[in-house]
């Protein structure tokens, strides 16, 4: 198959290749693995296969989602007792344990495997988890609970119930000690659309804190917006001193939104947390097609100080199921990251890279080799990464 890349490759004008900066020898290569029109997950062997592509083509990490429509993706102890489930009822899962099978298959391709929460505190309105713990859900100040997303009606747990806590911490130290992972990564879902946070419970907590002074009825009122925020600022403080009590070299990763849009609409305040040291490896999500847009988001001050202290990442949009992204587009953004010396870039997703695409999967793959034409390592800040 490479030997068809490499074919290919020659063809390609050599303009296109895109160099990693002098002296430089880490960089992020990596991808986030979903189960979300993808199925990479879904079957052992082309998982396997597809791990060994991503090493072929020099890829040094793979993010892949262990927490989804309300289900864990791995058999979990902690799921069965709260949900009614160990593990998502996809077919594709059953009999298997899909993280293990990354864990071992990833480290013997010499990558560096970060599970991914990806819902966070959210969960699909019709999912089990919801049914069984009604109390547990937040919502708007007119009682309505559906956040839609796409086509999709979501509900929120509430972060700032002590039980909703509990079971979210049970369920990440549960990753971190049973399989031998590198990190555990969060995103923006790790925090709360700010319109929710008017159920009974948190407006007796912050009547409780504020001598009986209910919130803003404005879900943007920047009191009542810094409150929530600093609450799950906490909360994220407890994760991380949890996870480091059970794996001091397990990396803690976050994968945000630029900071203004996490933490007006999420309530993630990632800045802080960067600066309180809850945040070892920083890969941010700039999904831009407007390339000025783009640069515009690499150069923001909250992105540069953060560069001071841990690796700063850009989480580039390969594709959609239903949106294309060019590889030149690709390509130039890379081109950007890199000659602002970046730690790295991480693609959204897998099955965009090469599998769902106008362009031909071939071509595809031979561009990814040209972008990474040799190995680098993972630029960890446990292992000496200096800025």
């Amino acid at each position: 198959m490479l030997s068809m890349i490499a074919v290919v490759m020659l063809s390609l004008p050599l303009k296109a290749q895109t160099a990693i900066p002098q002296g430089q020898t880490s960089e992020l290569r990596g991808v986030w693995l979903t189960n979300i029109d993808s199925d990479v997950l879904f079957e052992r062997g082309r998982l396997q296969q597809s791990l060994q592509r991503l090493d072929e083509l020099n890829f040094n990490t793979v993010y892949p989602t262990v927490w989804n429509w309300g289900y864990t993706l791995y058999p979990s102890k902690v799921a069965a007792k709260v949900i009614g489930k160990s593990l998502d009822p996809t077919p594709g899962l059953q009999g298997r344990d899909m993280l293990k099978e990354i864990v071992t298959e990833g480290h013997k391709q010499g990558l560096t495997v970060i599970p991914w929460f990806e819902f966070g505190f959210m969960a699909p309105a019709d999912s089990l988890l919801a049914k069984n713990r009604p109390q547990w859900l937040t919502n708007r100040s007119n009682g309505s609970k559906i956040v839609k997303e796409g086509t999709h009606d979501r509900v929120w747990l509430s972060p700032f119930r002590p039980d909703v806590q509990q079971f979210i911490q049970d369920l990440i130290v549960e990753i971190v000690q049973n399989y031998d992972i590198d990190g555990i990564q969060f995103d923006d879902h790790f925090g709360l659309p700010s319109e929710l946070g008017y159920d009974a419970y948190t407006v007796a907590l912050y009547k409780k804190e504020h001598r009986g002074k209910a919130p803003s009825k404005n879900p943007k009122d920047p009191e009542w917006v810094r409150w929530r925020a600093n609450k799950i600022t906490d909360f994220m403080k407890r994760v991380f001193t949890a996870i480091k009590a059970n794996k001091k070299n397990c990396i803690v990763s976050v994968a945000p939104n630029p900071q203004r849009f996490s933490y007006e609409y999420f309530l993630a305040d990632w800045q802080k947390w960067e600066r309180m040291g809850l945040v070892e490896d920083l890969v941010l999500q700039i999904y831009r097609d407007d390339l000025n847009v783009f640069i515009s988001e690499l150069e923001y001050p909250e992105v540069k100080a953060a560069r001071k202290h841990i690796p700063v990442s850009i989480g580039i949009l390969s594709g959609l199921k239903n949106r294309s992204v060019p590889m030149q587009q690709i390509k130039t953004q890379i081109q950007k990251v890199r000659d602002r010396n970046f730690a790295g870039v991480s693609f959204f997703f897998y099955e965009t890279l090469w599998n769902i695409s106008q362009e031909k999967a071939l071509e595809r793959q031979a561009g990814f080799q040209q972008i990474f034409p040799k190995p680098a390592n993972y630029p960890n800040l446990l292992a000496g990464w200096k800025p």
